[in-house]
């Protein structure tokens, strides 16, 4: 195996290199097999080599890879009409990652409110959110952790506490200046942080009463991640800015910034762009993604199979000592331990498991939408002894 000595220091990387993988399972390099319930991070919802996605990755290579948004993309545009159908919404813009999606929405909201003649247009961010790594983004991101030694930091965001509609009350009646409100639906990085049922509803009745756009960070929460297509769709309400990644394109690189007509109407020629995004190879393969997902139901099987986690993994560790909480939305869950258990990402991986731990005590599931009732099993067996071994060792 080469070293990494050339690579700048940016990732802990566990001492591991896979060579190969098929649905949920990974191999690596000396050829042992792991389950994966992590997914890339809530990239791969197809899993790993879907014959779907390599066909249509494949096909589309030996056509055309590159033009520039210069001159229309046959694969964008279908592409853009599959999420505006899926969405309700009307307009996507196309780029390369979930972080230049933000920033895209980002720079839409400051369009909308110098568009109101606002001349510092503010966006409402959450605390412990996760948005992105550039700088705009980083800045919207609510964590000290990921903003650290990047000072001076972007301007135009006023933080509030997440799940909280009375904060935003307050900043609604103290700053004329916002335009928008930037929030997951479910916070991912911070530990699978669920709000209330009703709090996406609300927030759109807040916007709506502020002339406000809701914007939803749906980049790891979309795609059908929840057991649904998007979050927001648990609630019956209409975002005006929604932004996705990660599962799009199950590997392949590709970001949207999908909007309403009256949030996008300020998108201009000139205005924004990307060399890259919704290029004809990227677009092929998140099409290749959709279809899959459409004729194989995997919307519907992610919220089946994510109940009957949560419900197994709850059985079996809820009542224990030392697990203060387990909770999920579709394939999207978090068993949250009372002390720090970061070295149970290496016990697991020795055995053959991967998954993360968050905020040093939340174990954080991300399984591929395929995975089998049998591979559930073998996830909540392994989970089980390993919580059950690592307590009764802190007991001890």
């Amino acid at each position: 195996m080469t070293t990494n000595e050339h690579i700048m220091g940016t990732y802990a990387s566990m001492p591991i290199t896979f060579s190969y993988g098929k649905g949920a399972t990974l191999v690596d390099t000396e050829g042992k097999e792991y389950l994966d319930a992590l997914a890339g991070i809530a990239v791969c919802g197809l899993g790993h080599a879907h014959p779907a996605v390599t066909q249509a990755i494949c096909e589309q290579a030996g056509k055309l890879l590159h033009t520039s948004n210069l001159y229309q993309i046959e694969n964008q545009q279908k592409l853009a009409d599959k999420l505006c159908a899926l969405s309700s919404l009307d307009r996507v813009f196309f780029s390369n990652s979930g972080a230049e999606a933000n920033e895209a929405a980002i720079k839409l909201a400051r369009l909308h409110g110098h568009s109101r003649n606002i001349a510092v247009p503010t966006i409402v961010v959450m605390e412990n959110s996760f948005h992105g790594r550039t700088m705009a983004t980083l800045s919207a991101t609510g964590s000290r952790k990921v903003q650290a030694g990047f000072e001076p930091l972007v301007q135009g965001f006023v933080r509030a506490p997440y799940n909280n509609i009375q904060s935003l009350e307050i900043i609604a009646k103290n700053n004329s200046n916002v335009v928008a409100v930037l929030v997951e639906p479910v916070q991912g990085e911070s530990g699978v942080q669920i709000p209330d049922a009703d709090y996406l509803n609300k927030l759109r009745e807040l916007c709506d009463k502020n002339n406000w756009l809701l914007m939803l960070d749906e980049i790891q929460t979309g795609m059908g991640r929840t057991g649904e297509w998007f979050a927001y769709q648990h609630n019956k309400i209409k975002p005006d800015v929604i932004t996705l990644a990660k599962a799009l394109g199950n590997g392949v690189p590709i970001g949207a910034c999908v909007a309403s007509e009256k949030a996008a109407s300020v998108m201009k020629p000139g205005k924004h762009g990307s060399t890259f995004g919704g290029n004809p190879l990227a677009c092929a393969a998140a099409l290749a993604v959709i279809e899959t997902m459409e004729s194989e139901k995997l919307v519907a099987r992610a919220a089946a199979t994510g109940v009957y986690l949560l419900e197994s993994l709850q059985q079996n560790l809820a009542d224990m000592k030392g697990v203060r909480e387990i909770r999920g939305k579709g394939l999207m869950l978090g068993i949250e331990l009372e002390e720090p258990c970061t070295e149970l990402v290496a016990q697991a991986l020795q055995q053959g498991l991967l998954f993360a731990v968050q905020a040093d005590h939340i174990i954080r599931l991300l399984p591929p939408l395929i995975l089998t009732r049998e591979q559930a099993d073998i996830v909540v067996k392994q989970i089980t002894q390993l919580v059950t071994t690592w307590l009764q060792q802190k007991v001890a």
